[in-house]
């Protein structure tokens, strides 16, 4: 943690204007109460400036679902993002095993994310990513294990940039952690939201 807070701080005091408003707002952000999140080191090379947050779903002591959320950052801009800024994540949780064998899964799943950007209205480009799903069996010593499944979703996507050049990191963020609650089978918070459909919560709590 003394490192994540050392980050958080370099984050704050160095970069070009546009990066450290971003991450201001990324602090700032107000979310879910079932949200418990962290900054942590980010990656070294994937742009010259970064900031990175971890975060996860706890509801009654159980963690449902966690992820991590990275803001990239090149001020002379990179052909690939088609801008200057880039948000990538990873986003998992464990699911039923009957879930788990939907054929429909990756798709939907996927649409959780471009949904939960477009629901609060954010511009957004040059999306990409997997979504992954795996199953463990356990023998020998380890049979009396209930077989488990995980979902794993990897995106990226080029936030748009607003006044400043700076993105709505606040906003981002939000539908973020609108998707990993939603991954965690959680219900919607906000009012006109209950056609979203959800993951059933899985079986047993996450080692933390």
């Amino acid at each position: 943690m003394d490192d994540a807070k050392e980050g958080d701080g370099d984050a704050r005091e160095t970069g070009p204007p546009p990066f450290r408003a971003a991450v201001d707002a990324l602090r700032a952000a107000r979310l879910r109460p079932e949200i418990e999140i962290d900054p942590t080191r980010p990656p070294q090379r994937l742009a010259p400036y970064a900031y990175a947050l971890e975060a996860a779903v706890v509801a009654d002591d159980e963690d449902l679902a966690d992820g991590r959320l990275i803001l990239l950052h090149d001020p002379a801009g990179h052909d690939a993002w088609q801008g200057s800024f880039r948000l990538v994540t990873l986003v998992r949780a464990e699911l039923e095993p009957e879930m788990a064998a939907d054929p429909l899964l990756p798709d939907v799943s996927w649409s959780w994310l471009t949904g939960a950007l477009q629901a609060r209205g954010l511009s957004y480009g040059e999306p990409s990513g997997t979504v992954t799903r795996a199953s463990s069996h356990y023998f020998g010593g380890l049979s009396e294990r209930p077989s488990a499944s995980q979902i794993e979703i990897r995106a990226s996507w080029t936030p748009r940039e607003g006044l400043g050049g700076v993105p709505d990191t606040a906003a981002h963020l939000a539908a973020w952690c609108d998707l990993l609650c939603q991954i965690a089978g959680l219900p919607p918070a906000g009012p006109g939201d209950g056609s979203v459909v959800t993951l059933p919560q899985r079986r047993g709590p996450q080692s933390r």
